[in-house]
Parts: structure tokens; C-alpha cells; sequence
């Protein structure tokens, strides 16, 4: 399993460990393992400021206690690999280790 980030039928993207199903040589599904939905939001400051852009992780099915999740073929548009930053993110997350930066 590898960490890649999924962009469903319904336009949510979700990061997750995903795993592929095959049935007969056939992708039919794929496992999702700690799956988070990625919530990305622009924030412009001014006009001389660079653009910047949030992003916030929450569990993708909030009031399930199912770390794992079979999520049929055709739910999915396309699966990437995410940008470093949000990878690392989610490994954090996903994994309860905190940063022991002081810098702000």
C-alpha cells in the first residue's frame, strides 16, 4: 500500500493509504486504509503577497470507527501521488507524531 490521494465521482479528495482490488486480472475496487478528506482553501492576503493556500484533514467518514474501506471502481475519477507537503501532513496525522518545531 502507498499513500496516494483520490478524487472521487462526488469531487471529494481523499488521502488515504490505497491498496488496488483485482478480481481475474479486472481492477474492481480499491482499499482505503485511514482515509482523510483534503479540504484546501486559497487565502489571498494582497495583491503583493504570494498566494497561499490552507489545508485542513478530517476523517472521510466521520461516525465510522473503520479504518478501512472498500470503495467500489467507478466512485473513482483518478488517483495521484500528493504533493510532498500534504503527504507529510497525513503521515503526521494518521501517525500522532507531532513536529518539535518552535518556529511560527
Amino acid at each position: 500500500m502507498s499513500v496516494k490521494l483520490a478524487v472521487l465521482q462526488n469531487q471529494d479528495q481523499v488521502i488515504a493509504e490505497i491498496k488496488e482490488l483485482v478480481d481475474d486480472g479486472k481492477p474492481v475496487g480499491y482499499l482505503f486504509t485511514n482515509a482523510h478528506r483534503v479540504y484546501a482553501e486559497k487565502k489571498y492576503l494582497s495583491d503583493d503577497e504570494d498566494r497561499k493556500i490552507q489545508i485542513t484533514l478530517s476523517p472521510w467518514i466521520l461516525l465510522s470507527a473503520d479504518k478501512e474501506v472498500l470503495v467500489p471502481r467507478q466512485q473513482i475519477i483518478t488517483i495521484v501521488e500528493p504533493i510532498d507537503s500534504v503527504k507529510e501532513m497525513y503521515s503526521e496525522k494518521v501517525n500522532g507524531s507531532e513536529s518539535n518545531s518552535t518556529d511560527k
